[in-house]
């Protein structure tokens, strides 16, 4: 991640990244339209279904990982090739825009999360949309070992031989509600780290060390092998950043989550605060 000094820094020098602007909304509304109507000077607009997801279905969740020569197509169209730097961001404390900056950064390119997202940048806004070269990004294919499909990531949380943990917000961890996906609860064996707990209350990265305790609490330290899952494989790539940016390794997403698995009426649900 960078802060917005850094990005004003860059930009004053002439070496600027390339911004993409990473908004989307679970009740529906609409990110261009956010973007449109204020966003960072130069910003692209990155959407999510259409460039960072494939078609969603029963069988692979909500946001399955697209095929690597659509999103090489569709990150070229918008100006991102093979030797730019991103700087991603959005209005939702990067819970979002991480995903752009996870499927950049397994696939070998130069990407980060602009800490404190929107709210952080000092200056005006730009409207409507941005004028953008193409570019030229080289497919690539999605390293397998990133990933963890349903099965491995259902094994390794009831035996413990990684330690899986859950994005969501803990009422859906619970299953007190679920206003999207076909079941309510949790992965049988999971751990409950909601990613807005990532940041404190300026949406901001907390410090290091708060990081540490947070992710220890579940059971992670710098030895754990780590799986993180969400609603639908997005939210789960800001823990991913997170555990990265205090040291303690690089995890594993599944990118199917919790939608791809509660979608099986034969796989069990836990629910509650015990990861059953």
């Amino acid at each position: 991640m960078v802060d917005v000094t850094w990005l004003t820094d860059r930009l004053a020098s002439g070496r600027a990244p390339v911004l993409a602007d990473v908004r989307w909304y679970l009740d529906g509304r609409s990110g261009r339209d956010a973007y449109e109507n204020g966003h960072l000077p130069g910003a692209v607009f990155v959407d999510l279904d259409r460039a960072l997801a494939a078609e969603p279905g029963p069988a692979v969740g909500r946001h399955p990982l697209p095929v690597p020569e659509e999103f090489a197509e569709a990150m070229s169209a918008v100006g991102i090739g093979d030797d730019t730097t991103v700087i991603a961001y959005d209005d939702a404390d990067g819970v979002v825009a991480a995903r752009l900056v996870w499927m950049l950064r397994a696939t070998g390119h130069d990407a980060a999360l602009l800490d404190g997202g929107l709210g952080a940048w000092p200056g005006p806004l730009d409207t409507g949309p941005a004028t953008t070269e193409p570019a030229h990004l080289t497919p690539r294919p999605w390293p397998s070992e990133l990933l963890a499909d349903v099965d491995a990531t259902a094994d390794a949380a009831a035996t413990g031989t990684a330690v899986v943990v859950d994005a969501r917000d803990a009422d859906r961890y619970r299953g007190d509600r679920e206003p999207v996906d076909p079941r309510a609860g949790h992965i049988p064996g999971a751990r409950s780290v909601p990613v807005r707990g990532n940041v404190g209350p300026d949406g901001t990265f907390l410090p290091v060390e708060e990081l540490r305790a947070r992710f220890a609490e579940a059971g992670i330290t710098g030895a754990a092998d780590v799986i993180s899952y969400c609603g639908s494989g997005v939210n789960a790539c800001h823990n991913l950043i997170a555990l990265e940016h205090a040291g303690l390794g690089v995890g594993r997403l599944f990118p199917g989550s919790w939608s791809q698995y509660s979608s099986d009426p034969a796989r069990p649900a836990a629910t509650g605060d015990a990861p059953g």
